[in-house]
């Protein structure tokens, strides 16, 4: 038997502000999904718990994102599929993206998971200067 949710779906993101990135905490993926599908939000999700690298990460989000194959696997790029491609599709209703499991480990340290979130930050003001709300949440393995 599946348990029911603790809170209401429809307000469990009014106490969130529109365009940030933060711990995931008290929330938990699927509860942040019903929210989004709720809204008519898109709904991200990339579980990073088996990356050990930064190119790890980056093929595994292009994929659980459903990235395009030109996905230059790289920052720069990860922006610039958060943002423009999206942006000329016309009107966004919003976004919540959940990362899951960044993982911590020599060759993805403290500087490269900053590096990591701060894109995600960048494409919240990106969505932001368009009042389009762009939620990320985290978790650290």
């Amino acid at each position: 038997m599946q348990t029911p949710p603790r809170k209401d779906q429809d307000s469990l993101l009014r106490g969130v502000r529109p365009n940030i990135v933060q711990s995931i905490r008290a929330f938990n993926a699927h509860e942040l999904q019903v929210s989004a599908r709720n809204l008519g939000h898109h709904f991200l999700y990339a579980n990073l718990a088996h990356a050990q690298t930064r190119q790890d990460i980056l093929e595994l989000i292009a994929l659980q994102f459903t990235f395009p194959a030109h996905f230059g696997k790289n920052f720069d790029a990860l922006y610039d599929c958060l943002t423009d491609p999206l942006h000329k599709c016309g009107p966004q209703p919003g976004f919540v993206v959940v990362l899951e499991q960044i993982p911590v480990t020599p060759k993805f340290d403290k500087e490269v998971r900053e590096q990591l979130l701060d894109v995600f930050r960048e494409a919240a003001e990106y969505w932001a200067d368009r009042k389009i709300a762009f939620r990320c949440f985290y978790s650290f393995l």
